[in-house]
């Protein structure tokens, strides 16, 4: 697939988060890279040897900011395009990943543990 299709389906996901979400991002860049780094691996404690990862949310999560926070540079999420599509079947399989994806690294970004992003992604995110 293509960067700028795989791009699209990410702008896709982005748009199909419920206004509730959406309206709360500000000052975060969602960008598409091939593949992780090996530090990007290691910091969430991945082994690059066995492991993959589908996206990383780099910032500081909205519950830990402080009032003074501010003229930051922006938060980051990064979807590894090589690594979804080394990963999935089809192209319908690409578009669940990159979507489950984004959902998760959204998450991140609203201060969600892996824990509780597992409740939110099975209890109906959407609503």
């Amino acid at each position: 697939m293509t960067r700028e299709k795989f791009e699209r389906l990410v702008a896709e996901a982005l748009d199909a988060l419920p206004l509730k979400f959406r309206a709360k991002m500000a000052n975060i860049a969602v960008t598409v890279e091939g593949w992780p780094s090996v530090e990007d691996l290691e910091s969430v404690g991945l082994d690059p040897e066995e492991d993959a990862l589908y996206g990383l949310y780099h910032g500081v999560p909205l519950p830990e900011r402080e009032f003074n926070y501010g003229n930051a540079l922006p938060d980051r999420i990064v979807l590894y395009q090589d690594v979804i599509e080394e990963d999935a079947a089809d192209e319908p399989e690409i578009r669940e990943i990159a979507q489950e994806t984004v959902v998760h690294e959204v998450g991140h970004y609203f201060g969600l543990s892996d824990e509780e992003m597992e409740e939110w992604e099975a209890g109906g995110w959407r609503e």
